[in-house]
């Protein structure tokens, strides 16, 4: 997203969807409204004029997918309503419960946006990229027959927070389900504030970043669906209550403690400036402390009144030093497509990275005591991540000062080229001086993001290429100028290690496309 949405805006849009569901479904379809609650009196949810461009995604053979899009193209059919008919059948026929396939509704977004930044001849190969990954995880899952979520009825009563939370740690997925659709169709703010204390049980990449990006398509696919795209986040942590261990409660019990000692309960977020030192240093408390200590640095800053989108940023430069730093995947953990050295896929940094910009964004948009526990639990995750790993901060960032030395073009179209060839040449570092380099000089953003954008295009990135693009791209937006490069030098590092793996479909897509 190019500009975070308020709270405010975010409620006040998903409760005039979820109006819908009070109305009924026999009023709905006679005032022309289609929606997944329109439609619970079927055996399957039904999109409404989307629906057959939804069956399309899910029944189509992905052999003939990519020439039958090229033609709904050439017919009018928009990439916005190829990818929203992407997004609907993925959540139907998933509903947050398969790996590959939440990964793929979490690059739907990002894939619309670099397709709107491309040259028009090549919009579409982003675009086209995940809905082949989504239709061949569909068919791979069994397709129609296999869907996961169906229609679901709320109840007259009003059910609290606590009881859906108790619901979700009790497995009962009938109760918790129907609790969530009373709670979302009374009062959008509750359902979504309730459900992020679900999330917020066990603070880990997927948890975290399923929530905010089935949020974040709602603009795509419709207010209405806010029902049906935010039961993926909750049946996730239905799913995740198997293999529930002791230390879930140990953040819980730090952040009671915090909101307590610090009287964040009740307290709007402040709107007090930090200066550059205080905001490194801060990050640095993150990356470098215990998860107490992170949580704390926080938690202190909340009460002393900073803004919490500083705070926020000084937290994603905290996760983007995993990236930095980062040695690779040793050669014990090798795998098909990430390579010993490699940091691309489920590294720890891009990991970090997503979770952390997720947890911004859920706490820009919540309401609450969230406001502040995203913030608060965001640090803490950093901080327990680098447990498993303490070496990380004591390694050197890249690029090292001898690497940025080795860089002394100032013409912009040397340094791309440099660029484009360290990354075909899967020099990690080299690439990350060269863009380095280019920050330094105050070149123009816009020639490099579009070189790592085709690669996140070609690539294959191990689910992760296009998610990373955007929460580099965003996070560069809104970083100050004296941090913001970090995270597109971190971007080219990862982009160079991926390289060399194409996208599956994407040599057909280019022929088909004509580019």
């Amino acid at each position: 997203m190019n500009q975070p949405h308020t709270r405010r805006a975010f409620l006040a849009e998903v409760s005039k969807g979820t109006l819908l569901a009070t109305i009924g479904p026999a009023l709905a379809a006679e005032f022309g409204i289609s929606s997944a609650h329109a439609a619970e009196t079927s055996a399957a949810l039904h999109f409404g004029d989307l629906e057959p461009l939804v069956a399309f995604m899910q029944e189509t053979p992905v052999a003939k997918l990519q020439p039958l899009l090229a033609a709904k193209l050439k017919q009018g059919t928009s990439l916005k309503q190829l990818v929203s008919a992407g997004v609907l059948a993925n959540a139907r026929t998933f509903g947050g419960e398969d790996y590959i396939g939440f990964h793929t509704l979490m690059a739907m977004q990002p894939a619309l946006q670099m397709a709107a930044a491309m040259p028009e001849k090549q919009a579409a190969l982003p675009v086209f990229k995940v809905l082949y990954r989504n239709t061949n995880r569909i068919q791979e899952h069994g397709g129609r027959a296999s869907e996961v979520l169906h229609p679901v009825s709320g109840s007259d009563d009003h059910p609290t927070a606590s009881q859906l939370h108790d619901a979700v740690k009790l497995k009962d997925t009938a109760k918790a389900e129907a609790l969530f659709a009373a709670m979302m169709q009374q009062s959008a703010a509750q359902g979504f504030n309730a459900l992020l204390e679900c999330v917020q049980d066990n603070p880990e990449v997927h948890r975290t970043v399923l929530p905010y990006r089935a949020w974040d398509l709602l603009d795509l696919v419709g207010r209405e669906h806010a029902t049906t795209m935010l039961r993926m986040s909750l049946r996730y942590c239905l799913k995740a209550e198997q293999y529930r261990r002791a230390d879930w409660d140990e953040h819980g019990g730090i952040l009671t403690k915090l909101m307590d000692e610090h009287q964040l309960l009740g307290r709007e977020p402040g709107t007090r400036s930090l200066d550059d030192a205080t905001l490194e240093k801060l990050a640095m408390t993150i990356f470098c402390g215990s998860p107490t200590e992170a949580a704390g640095a926080v938690a202190e800053a909340l009460k002393d009144g900073f803004d919490s989108h500083e705070i926020g940023e000084a937290i994603s430069l905290a996760a983007n030093q995993f990236v930095l730093r980062d040695h690779g995947r040793p050669p014990e953990w090798e795998f098909p497509g990430k390579p010993t050295g490699s940091v691309h896929g489920d590294s720890v940094g891009v990991h970090s990275s997503d979770s952390t910009h997720a947890w911004r964004n859920l706490s820009s948009v919540s309401e609450g005591r969230n406001v502040f526990a995203c913030l608060i639990l965001a640090a803490w995750q950093i901080a327990r991540d680098k447990q498993y790993q303490p070496q990380f901060a004591d390694w050197e960032a890249m690029p090292s000062k001898r690497q940025i030395g080795q860089v002394s073009a100032k013409e912009p179209e040397k340094l791309l080229a440099e660029l484009d060839s360290h990354i075909r040449g899967n020099l990690q570092s080299h690439a990350a001086a060269v863009v380095h380099r280019w920050g330094a000089l105050d070149l123009p953003v816009e020639p490099v993001l579009a070189l790592l954008r085709d690669f996140a295009t070609s690539e294959d990135g191990a689910l992760h290429a296009e998610k990373y693009f955007q929460t580099c791209r965003d996070e560069f937006q809104r970083t100050r100028s004296a941090f913001r490069w970090r995270h597109l030098v971190a971007l080219a590092r990862v982009t160079a290690s991926e390289y060399g793996r194409p996208a599956p479909g994407q040599a057909e897509a280019r022929e088909l496309l004509s580019v």
